[in-house]
């Protein structure tokens, strides 16, 4: 079936997004709220922003005519009879939408597919008080649904696959990458992204580094658009903290999704992020006035010789080439002398551990990731022993090139080696559980998140095998579940397969 018309119930922002892509491909929309005078506002606010984009040339004057001429505002719930799709936009509340469902049921015929927006709930959920539960399924999109090019179509237990086909072609010509996924909590995107903000909040409570420090190793190291806390001061923890309770409930407790006990206090403390001008930065006009500047460069006037050493050989060699590069002397023995400043490049452990493990002086010791962009930024790790002549000659010899340096606690692994690891490792999950396609994961995280990479094909990017170490020497050194490697991430690694390989039957 082709959707020729639609009803939208509930008309804030989310709702009109939708219902703006649908006319724009030609769907007649018709526009109910329960509150008296919500859909008049919400199509004469559409209305404007229409406007503006015939003013900056997306729309002919007849284009607009035509797209405006396709919205109608219905006084009755009634009035949604004989459409062929409805898509339902009102408040995350179960009970509330299985009584709109169930109303709907009693109001359309019986081909109108039942969609809800839902980012959280369960379709099946939602759709088990009705007759023909076939017809329900998730159509959850993300805000601003004109700019955000993803959309989630959700299977429930009992949803026919025609709907889900309907709604897939429906996605595609609304412009929108329609992925299919699963009925499980979070879906895809909030699904996945659970890790990067997660695990942030873990470094952060460890102490391993400031609020400012960790967001600028995964802006700068890693890629990430935004660092994961001041993502959550732009969200909102009024939003994001119920969300990470709500999935760690769902999912009976699994460690993976540990919410922190710090957003909770802030939460209760009322301080949430930008709309309150305070969470984990405080803001003026939007801006954040308190975030501390990257950290300063030492003067170092005498320096030792080099010595280092890695878990790769690739990683070795770049590093004796950076080293001669900036006109230090490399110490090429197979055991450091009684002065070389030591380096080494490890995954998932701290430099106390890997210094014992190399069999070297842990007080000349200092660790570097090498996981994210050498050539972007530089992140290094002194043992709790470290001489701080030592940490300081370090930090001079990396930050040379004017690239930026933070040097951190010592940690269970560097911040964006645990971050990467953990993103990586939950996509991995969620194509073990066959909630959606692998290709499709990635698709949907990278729309949906924003990240530089899909989050299977950015395991590739970095090495299956380091992102395995990472974990597997986590894992080890804490026993703490939220560690434990995905199957699909173990046996993929082990047989130097993409992590993108499926099996084929």
């Amino acid at each position: 079936m082709t959707i020729q018309s639609m009803a939208l119930i509930g008309t804030g922002v989310m709702g009109m997004g939708i219902a703006q892509i649908a006319a724009q491909v030609g769907v007649e929309v018709r526009l109910y709220d329960v509150k008296a005078g919500a859909a008049e506002a919400g199509l004469s606010q559409l209305k404007n922003t229409l406007q503006k984009l015939k003013v900056k040339g997306k729309f002919t004057q007849v284009e607009l005519e035509l797209i405006l001429a396709r919205f109608s505002v219905l006084e009755h719930i009634e009035d949604v009879a004989g459409v062929d799709l409805v898509v339902e936009a009102i408040v995350e509340n179960l009970q509330i939408k299985q009584q709109l469902f169930k109303q709907l049921e009693s109001i359309v015929g019986p081909k109108t597919i039942l969609a809800s927006n839902t980012s959280s709930l369960s379709v099946t959920a939602i759709a088990s008080e009705l007759q023909h539960q076939d017809r329900v399924a998730g159509f959850h999109f993300f805000n601003p649904v004109p700019l955000m090019k993803i959309v989630e179509v959700i299977s429930g237990l009992a949803t026919d696959e025609s709907t889900v086909e309907t709604l897939l072609e429906l996605a595609q010509r609304m412009g929108h990458f329609g992925v299919r996924t699963k009925d499980t909590p979070g879906f895809i995107v909030n699904h996945a992204g659970r890790a990067y903000g997660t695990e942030a909040l873990k470094i952060l409570g460890e102490g391993v580094a400031c609020v400012s420090e960790i967001d600028r190793i995964l802006r700068e190291g890693a890629g990430f658009k935004m660092g994961p806390l001041e993502l959550f001061d732009l969200t909102g923890l009024d939003v994001s903290h119920p969300v990470m309770e709500s999935i760690f409930t769902q999912y009976y407790q699994e460690d993976r999704y540990r919410p922190s006990a710090l957003t909770r206090q802030m939460l209760a403390g009322k301080k949430v992020g930008r709309k309150v001008d305070e969470g984990f930065y405080r803001y003026e006009n939007s801006q954040k006035i308190n975030e501390i500047p990257k950290q300063a460069v030492p003067e170092v006037f005498t320096f030792n010789t080099v010595w280092i050493q890695a878990d790769h050989e690739q990683d070795a060699k770049l590093l004796s080439e950076y080293v001669l590069a900036q006109g230090a002397v490399l110490d090429s023995a197979s055991h450091p002398a009684t002065d070389s400043l030591i380096i080494l490049a490890t995954y998932g452990e701290d430099t106390t551990t890997a210094a014992l493990r190399f069999g070297v002086d842990p007080v000349r010791s200092i660790s570097i990731d090498m996981l994210t962009d050498f050539a972007q930024h530089r992140t290094l790790m002194p043992s709790i022993v470290s001489s701080k002549n030592y940490i300081d000659q370090a930090h001079v010899l990396f930050a040379k090139d004017d690239h930026g340096v933070s040097v951190i606690a010592e940690s269970i692994g560097f911040v964006a080696q645990r971050v990467l690891a953990m993103v990586v490792n939950l996509a991995c999950d969620i194509a073990q559980q066959q909630i959606a396609a692998p290709s499709d994961i990635d698709q949907a995280v990278k729309l949906g998140l924003g990240y530089p990479h899909g989050p299977i094909s950015w395991g590739n990017v970095l090495g299956p095998d380091r992102i395995l170490l990472i974990l597997e020497r986590i894992y080890a050194n804490t026993g703490d579940q939220r560690y434990r490697p995905s199957p699909w991430l173990q046996r993929r690694a082990r047989l130097q397969l993409s992590l993108l390989h499926t099996q084929s039957v």
